[in-house]
């Protein structure tokens, strides 16, 4: 499909709150406000891959969506005629489809609180075996966050640099999880491939940061990103939250041993979408939230189908 240009969909908003994020003062009401402006952007070379993040695209909204069957596999075969789009309860005309499976920017989130002393050495294996997956072009960076949130590493794709850093990593304090998030979302700011996304790693709930869940889930939702997590043993509201939002999975495990299949069915989950592309019949440039539905018609052949889709998009604003 021809384009007549690229457009980037900025949120001023946001650059606040991130900036805080990297140990700025608190964030005043004002200041978090969600303000939108749209800025030109020559990308000829990545256009093709930019399809694989919800965005606007002159008038062309881009929605990433992963389609799960009864056993946990993706389902790679539907045509496009298997999917409806609708944008806050109108369906929209989908006038692009693609299957893509392109390199990722993917920033790992790793909790180095003291309840993951016993869970160490099963976690940095399964980190381990996710990195075996790696497509060439795939970069990462790993946050850690205790009592507070570090950056471990910058972007690298070097998996043996992650792994050396996490297996020097002594478990201890508290546990800042939103504010680890929060980093980790600033610095994916810098990532190279348009397909991104954070994998959080955690045994427990947050008790030590700056930050709000509601704060951490609007930056998240106004993010390019996706957001997959592991809960070992606990279960987190935000991170289901998180994952609901951005079309992810937030997995949950109750015993170690399932650590390396979950992690496994995270990552082929990962690193396979369909790309829907509609044109809103909605024109209005008025800056607010867009609330997107995808629905699959199922095939009776078929088990059940489970399907994770970005929810929504801001609008562009005058």
């Amino acid at each position: 499909m021809p384009r007549a240009g690229i457009f980037r969909v900025t949120f001023c908003g946001v650059a606040a709150a991130v900036a805080a994020c990297a140990g700025a003062a608190e964030p005043s009401h004002s200041e978090t406000q969600q303000r939108v402006n749209i800025e030109p952007r020559r990308a000829a070379k990545t256009a093709a891959h930019d399809r694989s993040r919800l965005r606007l695209d002159v008038s062309l909204v881009l929605v990433p969506v992963t389609v799960i069957d009864g056993t946990d596999r993706p389902v790679l075969d539907l045509p496009s005629k298997s999917f409806r789009v609708f944008e806050d309860n109108v369906e929209q005309k989908i006038v692009s489809f693609a299957l893509e499976e392109g390199p990722v920017s993917i920033g790992f989130v790793f909790d180095a609180s003291s309840s993951m002393r016993t869970r160490m050495a099963a976690s940095i294996k399964a980190m381990q075996q996710f990195l075996k997956t790696a497509n060439p072009e795939d970069e990462f960076l790993m946050v850690t966050f205790s009592d507070k949130a570090s950056l471990a590493t910058g972007f690298t794709r070097d998996s043996d640099e992650i792994l050396s850093t996490l297996s020097a990593v002594q478990p201890a304090g508290w546990t800042a999880l939103h504010d680890a998030i929060c980093l980790a979302v600033q610095r994916m700011k810098g990532a190279r491939n348009p397909r991104r996304a954070l994998v959080v790693l955690t045994d427990g709930a947050d008790n030590n940061s700056r930050y709000s869940e509601g704060e951490v889930r609007s930056l998240v939702r106004e993010s390019d990103i996706r957001v997959y997590s592991i809960g070992i043993f606990e279960r987190s509201r935000l991170l289901e939250n998180l994952a609901a939002d951005t079309g992810s999975r937030a997995f949950r495990i109750h015993r170690l041993e399932d650590l390396p299949k979950t992690i496994e069915q995270l990552s082929r989950e990962l690193r396979t979408e369909y790309v829907l592309g509609y044109s809103s019949n909605n024109l209005q440039k008025d800056g607010k939230y867009r609330k997107v539905r995808v629905e699959v018609m199922e095939s009776p052949r078929r088990l059940p189908l489970n399907i994770f889709w970005r929810r929504g998009y801001f609008a562009p604003a005058d």
